[in-house]
């Protein structure tokens, strides 16, 4: 899974775009 050191900037927005509709939906 990890391939570099921390995330990248488009790996961040995913992982903020599924939190934020996780939390809409609840």
């Amino acid at each position: 899974m990890k391939r570099n050191k921390g995330f990248t900037l488009i790996e961040l927005l995913v992982v903020i775009a599924i939190i934020g509709i996780l939390s809409a939906i609840v």
